[in-house]
């Protein structure tokens, strides 16, 4: 009997949520649909590198973006140097290395919390590269060279920022393998190596933790640029 309770307790959870999930994306296109050219073009073009360009005669605010996947790092202005002072959580790798998706989940959890506290409604991270070179620039904030560990881990630190009402960004999609001219770098991946190592970890993510959103790579990936 308990079992059914709850059964259908959870039942009723699930249509609520889809109903409000449909509520949400009914009122986007809505909104898309009134926006000029302009408008949708300044959505995607930003007003700084830390804020999008509001749309105030739609009541569209501007959202703020900020670093990063073990620390906040709200600018101080701007540009991309002095930030305010946050607490600065272990690193992708030292996180990746205890296996421990609960730990992982608080660690997004007080993210999330400091966000809110910086008014921050993004939180770029976390970066779930995967470690292709143990000289790559940025492997200090990935979790691991295996797709399933990183998927797994992700997935939970994801869930952890947004419980709190904070959108995390998961990066960067995909192929970003260096650090160095990676503006200008051309990753070249086989089809089966692309699925088997580089995608999977991005594909656990969205479809369990349903991340806000999604920042693309600088690089090329077998000639095409990933934005």
């Amino acid at each position: 009997m308990r079992f059914v309770i709850l059964l259908n307790l959870l039942l009723m959870l699930s249509v609520s949520l889809s109903a409000q999930i449909g509520s949400y994306r009914t009122k986007a296109k809505e909104l898309v649909t009134k926006m000029t050219l302009e408008e949708k073009a300044s959505l995607c073009s930003g007003a700084d590198s830390w804020y999008t360009k509001p749309v105030e005669r739609l009541g569209i605010p501007a959202i703020s973006v900020s670093d990063g996947p073990h620390g906040l790092r709200k600018a101080d202005g701007g540009g991309i140097g002095k930030s305010l002072p946050a607490t600065c959580f272990p690193t992708g790798s030292a996180l990746g290395a205890s296996w421990n998706v609960d730990l992982l989940h608080e660690v997004g959890e007080a993210l999330g919390v400091e966000s809110q506290s910086f008014d921050v409604q993004i939180l770029l991270g976390p970066g779930i590269n995967m470690k292709r070179s143990p000289l790559a620039g940025r492997n200090f904030e990935y979790y691991s060279e295996d797709p399933a560990l990183a998927g797994q881990l992700a997935t939970a630190f994801v869930q952890g920022v947004q419980s709190q009402g904070v959108g995390a960004c998961v990066k960067h999609f995909t192929a970003n393998n260096q650090e160095y001219e990676r503006m200008a770098n051309n990753s070249i991946v086989d089809e089966r190596t692309l699925h088997e190592i580089y995608l999977p970890a991005f594909e656990t993510v969205v479809r369990e933790a349903q991340p806000w959103s999604i920042m693309c790579a600088y690089n090329l990936v077998n000639g095409v640029y990933a934005s």
